[in-house]
């Protein structure tokens, strides 16, 4: 008889056991860091997944921010060697190379590393995985990588409160941010929150101050702020002349100013994505073909 009961007792303490890990978070499941230099996260199940190429512009090819390219490969160069560097914002008008630029600055510090470095490891964190950035961090901690945490095309809407994790994370945490980690983050808003959200927060808030420093403040946990401007017409005849002759398309000069101009015109914008989206439709009509990693 007792030895009934012993053995229903447990039979289910075990099946307690297995329902309890049935609702335990998967853990993160492991990964070689020396396997590739560039790696994206994936929140459910987690994971870091390596990229065998990745999808970027060489350095040279990226004209009219010569000045905040400058900044992000020197913060970035520092970091690699395990000097002091800041987290960065980059914001600013579309398609003027924000995220083209973080992906060549890691290729440029990596192609420069001196002998004895261990290379720089870029990973992409989607926006919608935002908060899962604390099991990322502690995966990353014990690593004898240095890791740029990269997040393109970043901001929060008027209900989202995941921007309150990534303060955390960024400044603030008991634990901080890992030595070896660093994050960049791409956004077409200085502040990361929408302007009617900020507006709202001044006019319903008893204490309008405090309301608006609790929304701004997150953008105040990236040392580095670098702002990207909307293009001169100079400027970009420069990026397509650059692209045409990195590619080695041949065209007339007169032709291809004139060609680009119009395609600017008749998609309302001058930028860098402008000038690419040109050579693409220029190397289709002449029969150049166009490496992926280009």
């Amino acid at each position: 008889m007792f030895r009934s009961q012993s053995d229903a007792t447990t039979a289910l303490l075990a099946r307690i056991a297995d329902a309890l890990e049935r609702l335990a978070p998967p853990q993160a499941a492991a990964v070689d860091t020396a396997s590739a230099d560039a790696f994206v996260w994936h929140a459910a199940p987690p994971r870091l997944a390596p990229v065998a190429q990745v999808n970027r512009v060489e350095m040279g090819l990226l004209r009219g921010i010569d000045r905040v390219r400058d900044q992000l490969h020197e913060n970035t160069r520092r970091f690699a060697k395990g000097l002091p560097a800041n987290n960065a914002l980059l914001w600013g008008a579309r398609g003027m190379g924000k995220s083209s630029l973080v992906k060549a600055v890691h290729a440029q510090v990596n192609s420069n590393r001196e002998i004895g470095m261990e290379p720089l490891k870029l990973i992409e964190i989607h926006r919608e995985d935002i908060e899962s950035l604390p099991a990322l961090m502690a995966i990353l901690r014990a690593d004898r990588h240095r890791f740029v945490i990269f997040c393109d095309d970043l901001s929060f809407d008027s209900d989202d409160t995941s921007y309150k994790s990534l303060k955390a994370v960024l400044e603030g945490g008991i634990e901080g941010r890992p030595d070896n980690v660093l994050f960049y983050a791409t956004s077409n808003r200085r502040h990361l929150m929408p302007r009617d959200m900020v507006d709202n927060e001044r006019a319903t808030a008893i204490n309008p101050g405090e309301a608006v420093e609790e929304k701004v403040s997150l953008s105040d946990r990236f040392g580095l702020w670098l702002g990207f401007h909307k293009c001169s017409q100079d400027e970009y005849l420069d990026m397509v002349f650059g692209y045409a002759a990195h590619l080695d398309i041949a065209c007339d000069e007169d032709t291809l100013r004139r060609d680009a101009l119009e395609w600017a015109t008749t998609r309302g914008a001058r930028s860098g994505r402008t000038a690419w989206q040109f050579i693409q439709d220029l190397a289709g009509r002449v029969g150049k073909r166009i490496d992926g990693g280009s």
